[in-house]
C-alpha cells in the first residue's frame, strides 16, 4: 500500500509541476499579447496619422491644380486681349 501512495504522490507532484509550467507559459503568452496589443495600437495610430497627412497632401495638390488652371486661364485671356490689340 505504501508503494501505491508514494506513486500517487509522485503523480501529483508531476501534475503540479506540469500545471506550474503551463501557468508560466500562459503568463508569458499574456505578456506577449499585451505587448502586441500596444504595438498594434501604435501602428493603428500611425496609419491614421499617415492617412490624414496623405489626405491633406491630396487636398493641397488639388488646390495647386486649381490655381494653375486659373493662372492658365488668365494668361490665355491676356494673350487674347494682346492679340486683339495688335490686330487693330
Amino acid at each position: 500500500m505504501e508503494k501505491s501512495l508514494r506513486g500517487k504522490e509522485l503523480d501529483n507532484e508531476f501534475f503540479l509541476s506540469q500545471f506550474e509550467e503551463i501557468e508560466k507559459k500562459v503568463e508569458n503568452l499574456i505578456v506577449v499579447c499585451n505587448s502586441l496589443e500596444v504595438t498594434n495600437l501604435e501602428l493603428f495610430n500611425k496609419i491614421k496619422s499617415l492617412e490624414e497627412e496623405l489626405q491633406g497632401k491630396i487636398e493641397a495638390e488639388k488646390k495647386i491644380a486649381q490655381e494653375k488652371a486659373l493662372i492658365r486661364s488668365k494668361v490665355d485671356n491676356l494673350l487674347v486681349r494682346l492679340e486683339e490689340l495688335t490686330a487693330n
